[in-house]
C-alpha cells in the first residue's frame, strides 16, 4: 500500500511540473526555452546533490552527536533550520532585491524590508522551538522523570 502512496505521490509531483513547464512555455512574455528550462534544473540538481546535501547531512551528524539529555534537543534545533531555508529560498528574490523595479511599480513597495523581517521570522521560529523545549524539560523534571 505504501508503494502505491509513493508511486502516486510521484506521479502527481510530475504532472504538477509538466503543467508549470506548459504554463511558463505558453507565456511569450517570459522568453521561455527548454534548454535554458533543462539547464537551470540540472545546475540546481548538481547543487543540491553536489554542495548542498553534504553540507546539511554532516550539519545534521554533528546534532546527532551532541551530548544526550533527558529531552532530545536534535529536533528543537532541526525544525526552526529547516522554517529557515526553506523560507530563505520562498523570499530569496526579495532578500537580494531582485526586481525591485518591477515589485516597486506593482505594488509601490520597496523590497528593503525583506532581510529585516525575515532574520525576525527566523528568530521567532528559534525563540518558539527553545521555549518548546524548555516547557518539555520542565515538565519532565516535574513529573520526576
Amino acid at each position: 500500500m505504501r508503494t502505491v502512496a509513493r508511486a502516486a505521490g510521484l506521479l502527481g509531483c510530475v504532472a504538477l511540473a509538466g503543467y508549470a513547464a506548459t504554463i511558463i512555455l505558453r507565456d511569450p512574455t517570459l522568453h521561455p526555452s527548454i534548454p535554458g528550462m533543462l539547464i537551470w534544473f540540472v545546475g540546481a540538481l548538481l547543487l543540491h546533490d553536489l554542495v548542498l546535501f553534504p553540507l546539511y547531512a554532516a550539519a545534521d551528524r554533528a546534532l546527532t552527536l551532541l551530548p544526550a539529555t533527558r529531552v532530545p534537543l536534535v529536533n528543537h534545533v532541526r525544525l526552526p533550520l529547516l522554517g529557515a531555508g526553506l523560507t530563505f529560498l520562498v523570499y530569496l528574490p526579495g532578500i537580494v532585491r531582485q526586481g525591485e523595479p518591477v515589485v516597486l511599480g506593482a505594488s509601490g513597495l520597496g523590497q528593503a524590508p525583506f532581510l529585516a523581517r525575515w532574520l525576525w521570522l527566523v528568530l521567532a521560529m528559534t525563540a518558539v522551538s527553545a521555549l518548546v523545549w524548555v516547557v518539555r524539560v520542565t515538565r519532565r523534571s516535574a513529573a520526576g522523570g
